[in-house]
Parts: structure tokens; C-alpha cells; sequence
């Protein structure tokens, strides 16, 4: 395996700084019991002292469910360890537990449905929009692209080979439409939008901003759908997120074009502008400028973090669905960050050059990752060979950022 020689590495080895209270997203007492909120949000209260120890010998946190457990492991540094024990756990509940609700999710252009499970865990579930082997056609712009449910699979694993760590867990899984969905909801305005299509297959469009209507309708075969399922981060009543704007946001304009695509000295106003005067930040968005590279995602106007951490933390990579629509194409214009500030973190470089090696090649890797997946294969075989070419073209903007 050439993923576990990979994670066996010393450069995927440098320990983080000790993690003290303040830097846990929830201070825990393991001894502590916790009942999960019915309210139909994935809340959890801290019910009275439990007793140290549970009948069977366990303490209580033994029994918390793996999302759980997950959301109590985010700190600081990191969403999950390098070494999750929680990680083969959790992919699996996404793709094999009982859904016992399906709402959909508001907001957004496209639709996406909340779906929850016995245990109170919450996925978010986009729906297969098109086929691996669809590019996108070169006359769309980037703002009318469909997300891929393929897509959100594969950024998480690239993100994990990276060794960023920011994108929550995904996995995909097989969907049935009328017994997962339809019969299960409770969302009036969705339920009204199930109809059989003229093939016999079950359809439902949803209502959205842009892409729900009858000609976007999502039909299943006859009613099995793919999809991707993403572990929910803690909710927001219990652990705040801050949006930021990106520095590098495109226009979301047919012509206009944004201040850093006409200024090539835009970075220079950039690192004297909060947050990015002091600390990472700035290095931070400079990673997440590489992964959306490497997959060929334009669309990233905003991110967010943890509130609790303030700046001195790591930025969330959520929302990847419109990654890896052209193999054909590189857009090097979603290297601005890079080519204009001419900063990187020396870690990521090292594992970016080590990625580029025989051994440890990229698309290799990912491939591998991929492959364990219930839906795989996830990628066609040409966006894995593009990630060698597009990693090849970020060290060569690094090599003229050295030289320089």
C-alpha cells in the first residue's frame, strides 16, 4: 500500500504543538454522559455527573456514537488526526446506517438534503448530477457548473493525502429515492416535487434558487440514486463558524473582471490587511489555493473557522462540489494566491515534491484512497492523471518563485 508507506513518512510524522484545553473545540469530561437533543439538529447535552464508570466497565465516552466522538477530537490544529482509529468507523456509518429523515438543506443554487440516522449523526447528501467521464463544457462559466457528488468524495481524500485534514469525512453511497427519501420525509415543499418520469423512474427536483425544476430533476434507476454523504460539522448553536470572504474571489460576472486579475501587486494590499498581516493565514489560504488547483474548483468565494480559535487556526475546505469537472484544462489562474505573494509553508512544499516521486505519486495514491470507496470508481482515469500534470505546474511556480 502505498498510501500507508505515505502516512509512515517522517514529513507526515511532525507532531503538532500539544493541544491544551483552550485549544479543544469542546472541553469534555470523559466521565461525563451525554443524551443526544431529539430536536432534529445534531445537538448534544451534558446530562447530570454520570458515575465514572458505566456497569460494563467502559466510561462514558466508550459510548458515544463515532460522530460524536469526532466532533469532541476537533481542535486547533486539526478536524482529525493523521491516524484516525475513528476514520474507517465513520465512512462506514455515512454509507451503511439506517436514514430515518431526509429534509433538504435551504439555501445554495442546487440541491442537497440533510439526512439523519438512528443515533442522531447528520450527513449532507449531494445527488449525482452527472456522469464520471462528462467534462464540462468550455463555453459554461464557473458559476453555472454543476456540483459533483463525485467530487465532494475525492477533494475529501486528496485533502487527507495533502495532509491538511479540513474537509470532514465523505463517502459515497446508494440511495433509494422512494424508501430513504420520499417516504421518509417530512419537508412539505420537497415532498411536492416527487414525480415518475416518463421511463418509469422516480424523480424529485426540490426547490432552489437556481437548479430545481423539472429539467433538473434527479431521477433514479428506478429509484436508486448515487450520492455523496459528508459528516456535519458540530452545529453552529454549539460551536460558531466565521465566513470569510476570499482575498482572491472571482467576479461572479460574465465580464468583469476582479481587482487581484488586473493588479499584480495585489498581494502587497492583501498582507497588510487583517487577517492576513500576521500569523498563517495567509499561508493557510496559499494550501487551500493548491487543492482547489489540483482538482480544478473556481468556485471558492468564501471559507470559514472555528470562531472559538480566533486566527491562530486552520481554515474549513468545505464545499468542493464543482472540483474536478475538467481534465482536460488547467486553470492557472486558481494559482494567483501563489504567484502573486510567492509564499508557501516549507512542509507543504516538502510533501508536494514527495508527492511528485515514483513512489509516492499522486494519482497513485488517490487512486488507491478512491478505490475503497462503495461507489468507486469515483474519478475518471484522465482527472487522476491531470493531478501529476497540475502538481508538475505548482512546483514550477514555486521553482520561478525561488529563482525570483
Amino acid at each position: 500500500s502505498k498510501l500507508v508507506a505515505l502516512f509512515e513518512h517522517p514529513l507526515y510524522n511532525i507532531p503538532i504543538p500539544e493541544v491544551t484545553e483552550k485549544d479543544k473545540l469542546f472541553v469534555v469530561n470523559p466521565m461525563e454522559k451525554f443524551s443526544l437533543g431529539s430536536s432534529g439538529s445534531n445537538e448534544w447535552v451534558s446530562s447530570s455527573k454520570a458515575e465514572t464508570l458505566l456497569p460494563t466497565g467502559k466510561t462514558a465516552y466508550d459510548t458515544y456514537p463515532t460522530w460524536l466522538k469526532f466532533h469532541v477530537g476537533i481542535n486547533r490544529y486539526e478536524l482529525y488526526p493523521r491516524q484516525d482509529p475513528l476514520l474507517p468507523t465513520l465512512l462506514r456509518d455515512l454509507a451503511t446506517q439506517r436514514i430515518i429523515s431526509s429534509v433538504q438543506k435551504s439555501g445554495g443554487t442546487q440541491l442537497k438534503l440533510i439526512m439523519t440516522f438512528p443515533d442522531y449523526g447528520q450527513a449532507l447528501f449531494k445527488p449525482m448530477k452527472q456522469t464520471r467521464d462528462q467534462e464540462t463544457p468550455i463555453d459554461f462559466f464557473y458559476f453555472s457548473d454543476f456540483e459533483r457528488h463525485n467530487a465532494e468524495i475525492a477533494a475529501f481524500h486528496l485533502d487527507r493525502i495533502l495532509d491538511f485534514r479540513r474537509i470532514p469525512p465523505v463517502s459515497g453511497r446508494l440511495v433509494n429515492i422512494t424508501k430513504e427519501i420520499r417516504d421518509i420525509t417530512t419537508d412539505k415543499k420537497l415532498a411536492k416535487t416527487f414525480f415518475i418520469s416518463p421511463a418509469g423512474n422516480i424523480c424529485f427536483y426540490g426547490e432552489c434558487s437556481y437548479y430545481c425544476s423539472t429539467e433538473h430533476a434527479l431521477c433514479g434507476k428506478p429509484d436508486r440514486l448515487e450520492g455523496s454523504m459528508a459528516t456535519l460539522l458540530p452545529d453552529k448553536t454549539l460551536a460558531k463558524r466565521r465566513s470569510w470572504r476570499s482575498p482572491w474571489r472571482r467576479s461572479y460576472h460574465k465580464s468583469k473582471k476582479a481587482e487581484w486579475e488586473l493588479n499584480p501587486n495585489y498581494c502587497a494590499r492583501v498582507r497588510k490587511t487583517p487577517p492576513y498581516d500576521r500569523g498563517h493565514r495567509l499561508l493557510d489560504l496559499i494550501d487551500m489555493t493548491i487543492l482547489d488547483f489540483l482538482m480544478g474548483n473556481m468556485d471558492r468565494h468564501h471559507y470559514e473557522t472555528f470562531e472559538k480559535f480566533g486566527n491562530d487556526t486552520f481554515l474549513l475546505h468545505l464545499d468542493n462540489g464543482r472540483g474536478f469537472g475538467t481534465h482536460s484544462r488547467d486553470e492557472l489562474s486558481i494559482l494567483a494566491p501563489l504567484q502573486q505573494c510567492c509564499s508557501i509553508k516549507k512542509s507543504t512544499y516538502l510533501r508536494l515534491q514527495l508527492l511528485a516521486t515514483q513512489p509516492y505519486r499522486l494519482s497513485d495514491l488517490l487512486r488507491e484512497a478512491l478505490a475503497a470507496d462503495p461507489l468507486a470508481p469515483i474519478l475518471a482515469e484522465p482527472h487522476l492523471q491531470a493531478l501529476d500534470r497540475r502538481l508538475g505546474k505548482v512546483l514550477v511556480t514555486v521553482g520561478h518563485c525561488l529563482a525570483r
